[in-house]
């Protein structure tokens, strides 16, 4: 902000302040809590817009924000701003006594709250309004707002002050009152088909679940690190062996790594789990279910994000991972992706670094990672993932490289992970101790030597059912659905560096 900016601000909020100094003396009770609404805006427009008010003067209590000032002399127009929409007031010297008029406009500013109590009328050009008949000063606001007419443009600000955000962006309001309904409606969906919702610890002992970096913290009592959880994952599936047969939870993950417009180290994923159902049908279960979430909220079958539209009546595509190589790199055949020497010339080619030494699998992934994810913009299903990269899949029974896994791509983004759980515990205990060794070799800043789950393990051994298990990505699903480019836009709070 420049100097001047600055100037302007500190020299409003001192002369609001000798406002709000005036009305201390005037009255005890500066910030009063005895107004009550009878109806929000939304619903007066609903209910009233279309009819002929004249006919019934019937009176309302109102309240919201200042966001609009125009004084006319003898009568002035005030528009308010609720949690549902907006309203002009009509306010006269006339109606109200020319002392609580006068007193008005002496110590009203935009940003303060009132409550106002009226009838509705349309002026004459057909502007729904409420003639005000009193009017209460709730709530004093020593700072004023950003510009009414250009909004909360600077992201920092936006980010940081969500607040401010709030206020003055409609489509912030638009995309959290969306984000609400998605969820809400991502639970009826689950209630409809006989899941049970759940909630299983945020601090392991653990950080299981996922390939991916934990938060540590310190706990007092018990004398130990603990860890910010990665995935819920092996919780959850210790109930099913419980005896849970559909299950999901909705929560926080946390993964201490980068942040991008597409990821933020704090974010909410749903997890829900099936017994006796494979990848196959997760595949069926998460295409329905990603349509009619729209449906339902949208009214339609058409999904706009960015510069694409999708017919969500059509099909979603799929493609083993190996195949979209292909389908984007055309020059390249499956003989190539399947010889190691020629995989590794490919790579290089791609300009994707990879370890020579590293297996068929691994190298694949690398070039998907890189080279392919940004590329997949249709809908689209990529499946047969390799088993290094797959700890806690279910192998494919014709090829013990691969699992019977899927990821669901759209745009860019991966929005869903799904597979037929590995359900084998001496293979389990296999997949851990080599997942663990990976981790020692990757990263030297934390020691990984206690990660062995061996509790998972032994609950194995009592056996779990033939089970199938999905992760959702919510914020992206919602930043999908909203047509919303960053995933800081989805996240009323995303972690921000600290500003010194």
């Amino acid at each position: 902000m420049s100097e001047s900016k600055k100037k302007i601000n500190n020299n409003e909020i001192i002369f609001r302040h000798k406002k709000l100094i005036e009305l201390r003396k005037e009255t005890n009770i500066v910030f009063p809590n005895n107004f009550k609404i009878n109806i929000s805006l939304d619903k007066i427009y609903k209910k009233y817009n279309h009819k002929n008010i004249f006919l019934e003067k019937k009176s309302f209590n109102i309240a919201g924000r200042i966001v609009n000032l125009r004084i006319m002399g003898k009568a002035s127009f005030i528009n308010i701003q609720d949690y549902t929409g907006n309203i002009q007031i009509y306010i006269s010297q006339k109606e109200v006594s020319q002392k609580i008029y006068k007193n008005f406009l002496k110590k009203y500013d935009i940003g303060d709250i009132i409550g106002v109590t009226g009838y509705l009328f349309k002026t004459k050009i057909n502007v729904l309004s409420i003639f005000c008949q009193k009017i209460y000063l709730l709530t004093k606001a020593i700072r004023s707002l950003p510009d009414k007419y250009h909004g909360l443009q600077d992201k920092e600000i936006k980010y940081r002050k969500r607040y401010l955000d709030l206020i003055v962006n409609k489509k912030t309001r638009y995309i959290f009152k969306k984000r609400s309904k998605i969820i809400l409606n991502i639970r009826n969906f689950m209630n409809e088909r006989d899941f049970i919702e759940v909630e299983t610890p945020m601090m392991h002992n653990i950080p299981g679940g996922a390939l991916a970096r934990p938060f540590v913290t310190y706990h007092n009592t018990y004398n130990k690190n603990i860890y910010l959880r990665i995935a819920p994952e092996l919780y959850l599936k210790r109930l099913i062996i419980g005896g849970f047969n559909k299950i999901f939870e909705i929560n926080r993950n946390f993964r201490n790594e980068g942040i991008s417009t597409k990821h933020n180290p704090e974010f909410t994923m749903m997890e829900l789990y099936i017994t006796y159902c494979d990848y196959k049908d997760l595949m069926i279960f998460f295409e329905k279910f990603f349509k009619k979430i729209y449906k339902k909220i949208f009214k339609k079958y058409l999904l706009k994000y960015n510069n694409y539209v999708f017919d969500l009546n059509k099909k979603f595509h799929k493609l083993t991972m190996k195949e979209s190589i292909i389908y984007f790199y055309p020059n390249f055949s499956l003989d190539n992706l399947e010889d190691n020497k020629k995989l590794v010339k490919i790579a290089n080619l791609l300009k994707v670094n990879i370890n020579p030494s590293w297996s068929q699998g691994k190298i694949i992934f690398e070039i998907f990672e890189k080279k392919i994810v940004s590329k997949i913009i249709e809908p689209t299903f990529i499946t047969e993932y390799p088993t290094e990269i797959s700890p806690l899949s279910r192998n494919n029974n014709l090829n013990p490289l691969l699992t019977d896994r899927f990821e669901f791509f759209i745009c860019g983004m991966e929005i869903a992970n799904g597979f037929s759980e590995l359900n084998d515990p001496e293979e389990q205990k296999k997949r851990f101790k080599e997942q663990q060794n990976i981790k020692n070799m990757s990263d030297n800043k934390i020691i990984y030597k206690n990660f062995y789950d061996q509790d998972y393990i032994e609950a194995l051994e009592y056996g779990l059912p033939p089970t199938a298990g999905l992760g959702i990505g919510i914020d992206r699903l919602v930043m999908l659905f909203t047509d919303t480019q960053s995933i800081r836009d989805v996240i009323l709070f995303p972690m921000l560096r600290t500003i010194e």
